[in-house]
C-alpha cells in the first residue's frame, strides 16, 4: 500500500499541465457564484451539503462561493468534520486497497504493485487535491477535479468531493491549509 508520505512526495513532483477544454456543459446552478449563508460560519470555513451536491467556501459573514459538486455513493459518501491538511497541483494517484478489492478489474493494473498514475490530464483526481485530514490523519478522501464533469450533482465516486477543474483550481487558490471542512 502507498504511504503518505510516498504519496505526498510523487504528488509533489507532478508538473503543470495546459487544462483540456470542457467539452461537457455543466448546468448553471453547479456553476460558481456568491451566494447568501447564515452569517455565522467563519470565513474560510468549507461547508458541503451532501444531498444539494453544493460546496461553500464562506468568504465573509453571510456569504459565500458556492460551486456543484459530486460525492460518495451510498455506503462511500463522507460526513462529519476535517480539516484541509495538504494542497496539490496536478496530484498523483492511487486506489485504496478497498476500492482496488470492491472492483478489481477497474483498478487491474494497480493490483499486486506500486504503480502510481502521475499527475496530468487524465488522472481521476484532476487537476488539484485538497486533502481531508481528521484529527491530524490523512482520511484518505479529498476535495479534487474530476474526469468526469457528467459526475457533477450526482452521488457516484468512492467517498471524495469531484469538482469541475477550473472550479477546484479557483477553489484551491482561495483555502488555506488548516482549513475547517464540514460535511452534513
Amino acid at each position: 500500500m502507498l504511504n503518505r508520505r510516498t504519496f505526498l512526495a510523487a504528488s509533489a513532483t507532478a508538473a503543470a499541465f495546459p487544462m483540456p477544454a470542457l467539452a461537457y456543459s455543466v448546468d448553471t446552478k453547479f456553476k460558481p457564484q456568491v451566494v447568501s449563508i447564515k452569517p455565522d460560519l467563519s470565513p474560510g470555513q468549507i461547508l458541503i451539503l451532501s444531498k444539494a451536491h453544493f460546496l461553500y467556501l464562506v468568504e465573509a459573514p453571510g456569504q459565500a462561493r458556492r460551486y456543484g459538486v459530486g460525492l460518495g455513493t451510498a455506503g462511500q459518501a463522507i460526513s462529519g468534520t476535517y480539516d484541509v491538511g495538504g494542497k496539490k497541483k496536478w496530484p498523483t494517484w492511487r486506489p485504496t486497497d478497498a476500492m482496488i478489492k470492491r472492483n478489481p478489474n477497474a483498478y487491474e493494473k494497480f493490483i499486486d504493485n506500486d504503480y502510481v498514475q502521475p499527475g496530468g490530464p487524465g488522472n481521476p483526481l484532476g487537476a488539484r487535491a485538497l486533502y481531508l485530514y481528521r484529527n491530524g490523519r490523512y482520511t484518505f478522501n479529498a476535495i479534487h477535479g474530476t474526469t468526469a464533469p457528467r459526475s457533477i450533482g450526482r452521488s457516484v465516486s468512492n467517498g471524495c468531493v469531484r469538482m469541475i477543474n477550473d472550479h477546484v483550481i479557483d477553489l484551491y487558490e482561495r483555502v488555506q491549509p488548516g482549513a475547517k471542512v464540514t460535511v452534513l
